[in-house]
C-alpha cells in the first residue's frame, strides 16, 4: 500500500475511533486521557494533595485527568518541548526535560516538594525506521526512569509508556533495579494494533544516587 493510501486509511480509522469521538464530546485534548483514566481507576494513582510531574505532557490530556482527579489540590507540573495551552492548577514548562536547563525549571517549580507520581506518555518524533524509533523511545523512557529515581519519594509511583519489542526486557530489568513492584498495564483505550504498554513502578529500592547508578549500569541497548 502506498504511503498516501496508508495515511487515508489511518485518518479514516482515527476520526471514527470511539475514544477520539468521546474526547471531542467530553472536551479532552487527546484520546490518551482515557488510558490514564483506566489505569487510575485500577491503581488509584491520583489523589487530592498529590504532587505529580507529567513528562512530555502536550497536548495536555493526561494533565486534564490529573487536575480533575486531584480536585485542584496538590501540585501538578508538566513539561514539554511543544507549546501547550495552559490550564488551571497546572504549572506548564515549555522546555526539554532531557536537558539540564529543563530539569532545573522543573526543580524550581516543585519548590523542594518530594514527588508522589511521575507520568511519562512520551514518544519521539517518528522517522518510520522501526529500529531507530524504538531506540529513541527507550532513550526517553530511560531518562524518565532516571528522573523518577531521583525525584520520587520512597513510596512514590512511576507510570511510563514503552513499546514491546527490542529493548523491552532490558527496560523491565532496569525498572526492577529501581522499584520493588513492577506491573504492566494495557488499557482498553490503547489500540489493539499498538505495541504500546504502560509499566507501573512502586516502592523505590534505593536512594536516588544509588538508583541512578543502577540505571546507568543496566543500559537499555547494548
Amino acid at each position: 500500500m502506498k504511503r498516501q493510501a496508508k495515511t487515508r486509511v489511518w485518518h479514516h480509522k482515527h476520526v471514527n475511533d470511539f475514544y477520539v469521538k468521546q474526547s471531542v464530546v467530553q472536551g479532552y485534548r487527546s484520546r490518551s486521557a482515557y488510558k490514564l483514566m483506566e489505569i487510575d481507576d485500577h491503581d488509584h494513582l491520583l489523589q487530592p494533595g498529590t504532587v505529580v510531574v507529567d513528562l512530555g505532557c502536550a497536548p495536555g490530556g493526561w494533565c486534564q485527568v490529573a487536575v480533575e482527579r486531584m480536585k485542584g489540590q496538590g501540585r501538578l507540573v508538566g513539561i514539554d518541548l511543544l507549546e501547550m495551552t495552559g490550564m488551571n492548577h497546572l504549572t506548564f514548562i515549555q522546555a526539554d526535560f532531557t536537558e539540564d536547563a529543563g530539569l532545573e525549571k522543573v526543580d524550581a517549580a516543585l519548590e523542594g516538594k518530594a514527588v508522589d507520581l511521575v507520568l511519562s506518555d512520551m514518544a519521539p518524533n517518528i522517522t518510520g525506521v522501526i529500529v531507530t524509533d524504538q531506540a529513541r523511545s527507550y532513550l526517553l523512557a530511560e531518562l524518565a526512569l532516571d528522573f523518577a529515581a531521583r525525584y520520587l519519594q520512597p513510596d512514590g509511583v512511576f507510570l511510563v509508556k514503552v513499546f514491546q519489542g527490542a529493548g523491552f526486557e532490558d527496560y523491565m530489568r532496569a525498572m526492577r533495579t529501581v522499584f520493588r513492584k513492577v506491573a504492566a498495564r494495557k488499557p482498553e483505550a490503547s489500540r489493539d494494533s499498538s505495541r504500546e504498554v504502560y509499566l507501573l513502578g512502586r516502592e523505590l529500592k534505593a536512594n536516588p544516587a544509588v538508583a541512578s547508578a543502577l540505571i546507568e549500569s543496566a543500559p537499555v541497548f547494548d
